[in-house]
């Protein structure tokens, strides 16, 4: 029997790619460290990327969970926005009670003083 022209083929060791062939995947950041500016340009990127329709199903999903949660990134900003304005306007209207004003070094939506000392009360 005429030996087999693949046998040096299959008998060959697997072949495993080179690294630096590979591209990475770059993680997205965290969503509770982006600024409400970061969220919202992401979030416009991402709803771009869902209606061109170019992505798989799997990539429609993960780009849909991602733009959830930036959308409640975005919306804890606007709702430390609003809160802060209230207080501001609030400490405003009463300012000759106690000159005290409001505390407004509250710079996010997350871990903040503000924020800490109200879940305490």
């Amino acid at each position: 029997m005429a030996p087999s022209p693949f046998r040096s083929v299959t008998s060959a060791r697997p072949v495993t790619p080179r690294r630096d062939w590979i591209t990475p995947v770059t993680a997205a950041p965290d969503v509770s460290t982006l600024s409400y500016e970061q969220a919202r340009d992401e979030l416009v990127d991402v709803v771009g990327k869902l209606e061109s329709g170019a992505a798989s199903l799997e990539e429609s999903l993960t780009l849909w969970e991602r733009g959830e949660a930036l959308a409640d990134r975005c919306q804890a900003w606007l709702d430390t926005a609003r809160d802060r304005l209230a207080a501001a306007q609030s400490a405003r209207e009463g300012e000759g009670s106690d000159g005290d004003g409001p505390r407004l070094e509250n710079s996010g939506p997350e871990g903040t003083p503000d924020e800490d000392e109200e879940t305490q009360r």
